[in-house]
C-alpha cells in the first residue's frame, strides 16, 4: 500500500534508538519515550502560498530528520507504525 500525504505533510517511521541496558536493569516498552530520530517514508507536493504557487518541500523521501516527541498523528498500517506530521513541524535535517 502506497501512501501520498496532502499538502505540506510528511509521512515518518520513527527511528528506535540501540537498546542500552545498564546495570542489568531493562526498560519496558510502556515506559520508553517516543524516539526523535525518524526517517522520510513519503512526502505531500507542498503547501500553496498567498498567491497560489505550490511552495516545494525541503525535505525528500529517505532524509533522517528529527521531531519532536509529541509532534504529529500516529497511524498503523498493515502492522507498521507511522507518524504523519506538518513540515514546519519538522526540526533539522539530520546529514551524514
Amino acid at each position: 500500500m502506497q501512501i501520498k500525504p496532502l499538502y505540506d505533510r510528511v509521512l515518518l517511521k520513527r527511528i528506535e534508538p540501540q537498546e542500552e541496558i545498564r546495570g542489568g536493569i531493562i526498560i519496558p516498552d510502556t515506559a520508553k519515550e517516543k524516539p526523535q530520530e525518524a526517517e522520510v517514508v513519503s512526502v505531500g507536493d507542498g503547501k500553496l502560498d498567498e498567491d497560489g504557487k505550490r511552495v516545494p518541500m525541503t525535505v525528500k523521501k529517505g532524509d533522517r530528520v528529527l521531531i519532536g516527541k509529541y509532534s504529529g498523528t500516529d497511524i498503523k498500517i498493515d502492522d507498521d507504525e507511522y507518524t504523519i506530521v506538518r513540515e514546519d513541524e519538522i526540526l533539522a535535517i539530520i546529514e551524514k
